[in-house]
């Protein structure tokens, strides 16, 4: 099943336009990390994580959306992409109240700190975050496209910003909100991010 087919089983058919453009931006050139393969990659770990979810059709609507505005010289493109969100499904039949969840999650996933009720948004985290619990070479893939988005930085100024990045996920005291992901993810993607740290900082 292809991304826009994947977006209308969960949308509906008369939504197929919105799924159209939403699979657009993920192709968008200038994307090396935030790409059609990520979206792939977080809407597959929603479907497995979805037992822990409250509303797992709201956080599958959220994962479509999360990076639907990529801009890496920005700052705010998760609310950008929350507004996107809130004026495409404004034209569905979604429910207001369900528009407003997905706005919500994708806010969140600029901090990626849910709360510890909130079931939908350890979810859509974990999905989001899932690479940093990937095996080391895969790890070491999404690191170099993360700078490949980021080539106009000078190599000085990425390797503060994205130290301060990488130390801000360590102090959290926990990465991985869901039990399955926490199990799976937590300890490697730790073990990843202390690598990353050490190779930014010429150890």
């Amino acid at each position: 099943m292809d991304l826009v087919d994947r977006w209308v089983a969960l949308a509906g058919p008369h939504t197929r336009h919105i799924g159209s453009e939403l699979n657009d931006r993920y192709g968008e050139p200038h994307r090396r990390y935030h790409t059609r393969e990520h979206l792939t990659a977080v809407l597959d770990l929603v479907d497995e994580l979805a037992g822990h979810a409250d509303t797992p059709d709201t956080v599958r609507l959220a994962a479509w959306f999360h990076d639907a505005v990529y801009d890496p010289e920005r700052a705010d493109n998760e609310e950008r992409s929350a507004r996107l969100a809130a004026r495409m499904l404004a034209d569905t039949d979604l429910p207001a109240p369900d528009v407003g969840q997905v706005v919500r999650l994708v806010e969140l996933t600029a901090t990626h700190a849910p709360a510890g009720d909130d079931r939908d948004g350890q979810v859509l985290c974990d999905a989001d975050l899932a690479i940093l619990g990937a095996d080391p070479a895969q790890y070491a893939a999404y690191a170099a496209a993360v700078r490949e988005e980021y080539a106009f930085v000078p190599e000085e100024f990425f390797q503060a910003g994205r130290a301060e990045v990488l130390n801000g996920l360590l102090a959290l005291p926990k990465l991985f909100r869901t039990p399955t992901a926490h199990e799976r993810y937590e300890q490697r993607a730790r073990n990843n991010i202390r690598t990353e740290l050490m190779l930014l900082n010429g150890q």
